[in-house]
């Protein structure tokens, strides 16, 4: 059992036998031996090697020591592709909203342009005279004045990212 139990802890810690051998001062044929049970280590030696591999003599000594790593590294994959996999579920959830705001914004900037062009400013025709005409007039006016220079960008930065966020597994 203990040269099984040396190979197993030796891979285990994912060392060669050649890099065991220099930890403990010995020649790689020492633990091809060991190994394959042709020869054992003395009792200092096997201090040393339990110290070496991280492992208690006893356990060294005791029954076939199994794998727990492989056992160990697929229980850490699996919750890593549960991981990712929300991960990815998240990503997508963004993607999608965000491709429908940019969508929403294109729709109000086409709505408020054809508002306005159907409108034709209907503000120039007011009588100025009065004060409450003359704040809402202007009001009106800047906003038109704002919303020509402004809407042009915002929607070609909407069209953009429709481009940008649609699906791409089509």
């Amino acid at each position: 059992m203990l040269s099984e139990n040396i190979k197993t802890l030796r891979k285990s810690k994912g060392l060669s036998q050649e890099e065991l051998a220099v930890k403990l001062n010995v020649v790689r044929q020492t633990i091809s031996k060991w190994e394959q049970g042709l020869s054992v280590p003395d009792a200092e030696m096997l201090v040393a090697l339990s110290e070496a591999l991280e492992t208690p003599v006893s356990t060294m000594l005791s029954e076939k020591i199994t794998e727990p790593e492989a056992d160990d590294l697929k229980a850490i994959a699996e919750k890593l592709e549960v991981i990712n996999l929300q991960l990815s579920k998240k990503q997508q959830a963004r993607r999608k909203t965000a491709h429908w705001l940019f969508i929403s914004s294109a729709i109000v900037i086409v709505l408020l342009s054809a508002i306005l062009f159907d409108l034709k400013s209907p503000y120039s025709g007011w009588n100025y005279s009065d004060p409450e005409t003359a704040v809402l007039g202007t009001a009106f006016h800047s906003f038109e004045w704002l919303f020509v220079r402004i809407a042009p960008i915002i929607l070609i930065g909407s069209i953009i990212g429709i481009i940008m966020t649609r699906r791409k597994d089509r």
